[in-house]
């Protein structure tokens, strides 16, 4: 059916105010962002295209482009708003990451950290839209809205705490964060969206995420060694209780710690359907007296700096 957003353009993930839905993908977008109604252009039809068998499926567009046409306008516009800006940009790196879901292929995570370096760029140059970003993560769970959301947060983080040294790649670092969660497009679905904890065998498959993303950042070789080791090691915590290898720390890269942080945080933070989302102050509370023996100390407390 063919449809039209009752707000602005700027006000949501679409590049545009009017457009066919054709798959339930587009539909829960919509939700995800909270537009609660649409209008429905009857003329041009309200039912969805009837469902087609596998044989008659057309093949997905592999050209579409990840990066939004208007982001880097969006970046660089001087009277925005920090405030409107904020969950512009948020929006337009979900949408990037939800098209580099469907095909995590080395051409498009080349064309991903080309994108994303552009957000990574605004995140540690204007502190008045970060400001702003840091605040928006607080969302209903989806894997592509809490990968930008640990993307964000771990960024600015690695901005607090590699602040003295300039030997590190922010953009390949960046790219690292908001891939963090890659290897769950090797997951299934059923396992990733159960609206429930997660049995012992479920778990176990759950787990193996961070080595499959690993080896597909490996295997595409778009990102350094040292950045791919947050994908394997976000999971990893200081006491020797996380995945996949146990580590403990020093043993865990600083990427790595960075981003176990930003995390678990964010984890807290969104609703899932077996738990309420907790406000940060909650949250933070939470990860100093029930969990710091699970994070490095210092990082930990530059983190909550970024809340001050």
């Amino acid at each position: 059916m063919y449809i039209e957003l009752p707000s602005a353009w700027r006000a949501h993930p679409f590049l545009r105010n009017s457009f066919t839905i054709n798959s339930q993908r587009q539909i829960q977008k919509i939700i995800d962002y909270g537009i609660q109604e649409v209008n429905i252009d009857a003329d041009k039809g309200i039912m969805p295209q009837e469902s087609l068998s596998a044989e008659e499926q057309p093949q997905k567009d592999l050209t579409v482009n990840i990066v939004p046409a208007d982001l880097r306008e969006v970046l660089e516009d001087k009277k925005m708003p920090p405030e409107i800006k904020a969950p512009i940009v948020h929006w337009r790196s979900v949408d990037m990451m939800s098209k580099l879901w469907e095909n995590p292929s080395a051409e498009k995570i080349a064309e991903f950290k080309s994108g994303i370096a552009d957000v990574v760029d605004m995140i540690l140059a204007d502190d008045a839209t970060n400001f702003h970003l840091l605040r928006l993560t607080s969302h209903d769970y989806n894997t592509y809205i809490h990968s930008v959301n640990v993307g964000v947060l771990a960024v600015s983080l690695a901005k607090a705490v590699l602040a003295k040294e300039d030997k590190h790649d922010m953009h390949a670092l960046g790219a690292g964060f908001f891939l963090h969660d890659i290897g769950k497009v090797y997951i299934d679905e059923a396992i990733i969206n159960k609206p429930g904890k997660l049995d012992k065998e479920e778990m176990a498959e759950m787990r193996k995420h961070p080595s499959k993303g690993f080896k597909l950042l490996n295997d595409t070789k778009q990102i350094g060694e040292e950045s791919r080791l947050i994908v394997l090691q976000h999971h990893e915590r200081e006491d020797g209780s996380g995945y996949p290898k146990r580590l403990r720390g020093n043993e865990i890269h600083v990427y790595g710690r960075i981003c176990s942080v930003a995390d678990v945080y964010d984890a807290l933070v969104s609703k899932r359907p077996y738990k309420e989302m907790l406000k940060p102050f909650e949250a933070l509370k939470i990860m100093k007296e029930e969990m710091l023996e699970h994070f490095h100390k210092e990082i930990f407390e530059k983190f909550v700096l970024l809340f001050t």
